[in-house]
């Protein structure tokens, strides 16, 4: 489980952690661009996020339910759509595509309300985003890597080519569940800066 086996994890893994990232970035642009219904359904997310902000605020220690909850939700959901992707890779395509949009049209909004991008992605995105959104494409790479797993072993047993098959989802599970501690532990990091450096920074 240590950092050197991780690392090499991802070179292993190098190729979907690329596309995973370019499939990101073209999905920032298409949030950013968004319109019509696209536009709806991004709205409709963010005010579901804000209601929930807006509690938290009101808590006693808004700082540390902001952690908790940042922390738990970002955590839960990185695992989920790593096994989830056993689906044949549709889970984490689609939730990669969405958390793209999302920033994307955050960002915009921000922009057109006046407020400098420099503030948006310096001071708002940047701290926490270096460790957070990485993590989110290493989790989405990974889980299709095990839709990839999937669908192999199944044209394997289709053509009845099971040999070393069990050996091969016996690494692949063991570099799925260490590329999991991993993002829960970097995850852990990412919401301690979001919820005191990141809050600090855009309360004044």
């Amino acid at each position: 489980m240590g950092l050197k086996a991780f690392l090499h994890d991802l070179h292993t893994t190098r190729r979907l952690i690329l596309v995973s990232a370019f499939l990101f970035c073209i999905s920032i642009v298409v949030g950013w661009l968004s319109t019509g219904a696209i536009q709806s359904i991004l709205t409709q997310q963010l005010s579901g996020l804000g209601e929930v902000a807006q509690r938290l605020q009101q808590t006693e220690h808004p700082q540390w339910s902001f952690f908790v909850f940042i922390f738990f939700n970002n955590a839960i959901k990185c695992v989920l759509v790593i096994f989830v992707g056993a689906l044949f890779g549709i889970v984490p395509f689609v939730f990669l595509i969405m958390n793209g949009m999302v920033l994307g049209f955050v960002v915009h909004l921000q922009a057109d309300t006046c407020r400098s991008l420099y503030e948006v992605i310096v001071k708002g995105l940047l701290p926490h985003g270096v460790i957070e959104l990485p993590v989110l494409i290493i989790a989405c790479a990974f889980g299709l890597k095990f839709g990839g797993q999937v669908m192999s072993s199944i044209g394997a047993g289709i053509g009845l080519k099971r040999k070393g098959l069990a050996q091969t989802w016996e690494s692949f599970m063991k570099q799925t569940l260490r590329v999991s501690i991993w993002s829960v532990v970097l995850l852990f990091i990412a919401a301690a800066i979001e919820s005191g450096i990141t809050y600090r920074l855009l309360s004044h």
